[in-house]
């Protein structure tokens, strides 16, 4: 006799939330947060400067004073939580927009919101003769929503239709692409090497002044990102579906759609622009869980990717700290070609 399937498992928790809980995802985000734990704590220990579980966790509950509380403290737990809650950022942004389009090509990298978030840093670094901190990450979250604005303007007609924004996305993505190139061209060799140097993407030399606003700001949208994760699966069924249940389709994809572009922002405002993370993540979690269901799993993916990455770069060349742009562009490089390969395999 054949196996009966009875349905995926759920835990119903009761009271005024009554949420439904999917058991397999929730075992694919235990699993995955505790590698990022892990991780944080080798990150914490590991470095020229060698520490012992104890005296991390002495400096991170104030036992412990003095220069190895400012190797924790000050130096590598700010790049840490950065790397964690930027990458739950840009999955979940990734993850916001693949749903939304309806294809595993749709996210920032592709679309251009990031190349766009860098072309305003750019402006700001060789137009304006800027290089303070402040200034690029404005300049990087201008870039991002303008073109954002351009995108879903030019993606429009008669509603936004998946397919048409991926193509308008890559377009656009091309043009600014070309328009980076020429302002670096056109700049003096040494700003043009600085800009160049940020736009691979690194977390190297970041601190609590730059990374404590954005990371703030991310947290804030994870949460409202969550709380849209009801009509976000809604909008995934077709636009009839969704307003048959009473989502008015247009209002919340916008709304989803400035919330996945404000995440990107964010981050790429603070590293660069690291690529890949938001186009991967989604994906990797979807294949743990087979469920879209919940963004919880893709951000702890998101994390734990950006993370495993920052701490790869760090050391695989000994004695060098590689921008982690430069492994997620790599690695990220060779996910995308499986992925166009295997697209292309499921169409004939």
């Amino acid at each position: 006799m054949g196996r009966i399937d009875f349905g995926r498992k759920y835990v119903q928790l009761k009271g005024p939330l009554k949420l439904r809980l999917d058991v397999r995802s929730m075992c694919v985000t235990a699993v995955f947060l505790a590698a990022v734990i892990a991780l944080s704590l080798f990150s914490l220990v590991v470095g020229t400067y060698k520490l012992s579980i104890a005296e991390v966790f002495s400096a991170l509950f104030g036992e412990l004073t003095g220069f190895k509380q400012t190797i924790v403290i000050d130096w590598r737990l700010p790049r840490v939580l950065a790397a964690i809650v930027f990458g739950a950022g840009l999955a979940v942004s990734g993850s916001i927009f693949q749903s939304i389009t309806r294809n595993p090509l749709g996210s920032p990298d592709i679309l251009g919101f990031t190349t766009g978030s860098y072309t305003g840093a750019l402006v700001v670094m060789l137009v304006f003769k800027s290089m303070s901190f402040a200034s690029i990450a404005i300049g990087a979250l201008i870039g991002g929503f303008a073109t954002a604005f351009i995108i879903y303007l030019l993606a429009f007609r008669k509603g936004t239709q998946g397919f048409r924004l991926i193509i308008t996305g890559i377009a656009i993505s091309t043009i600014l692409s070309s328009i980076n190139s020429m302002l670096l061209l056109q700049s003096q060799a040494e700003v043009a090497l600085t800009a160049g140097a940020w736009g691979v993407g690194s977390l190297n030399g970041i601190d609590w002044t730059h990374v404590l606003p954005a990371i703030v700001l991310v947290l804030v949208l994870l949460i409202l990102a969550m709380i849209m994760n009801r009509p976000l699966r809604e909008i995934e069924l077709g636009k009839d579906v969704a307003k048959s249940h009473g989502v008015h389709f247009e209002r919340t994809q916008l709304l989803l759609i400035v919330i996945a572009v404000a995440l990107t922002a964010s981050a790429t405002a603070i590293m660069g622009p690291v690529t890949f993370v938001a186009l991967a993540a989604p994906q990797i979690a979807l294949r743990f869980t087979n469920t879209a269901e919940s963004l919880v799993p893709t951000a702890t993916v998101g994390a734990f990717v950006l993370l495993s990455a920052d701490v790869l770069a760090q050391r695989i060349i000994p004695g060098m700290l590689l921008p982690v742009g430069v492994l997620t562009l790599s690695l990220g490089g060779l996910y995308l070609a499986w992925l166009l390969f295997r697209q292309a395999r499921s169409t004939t």
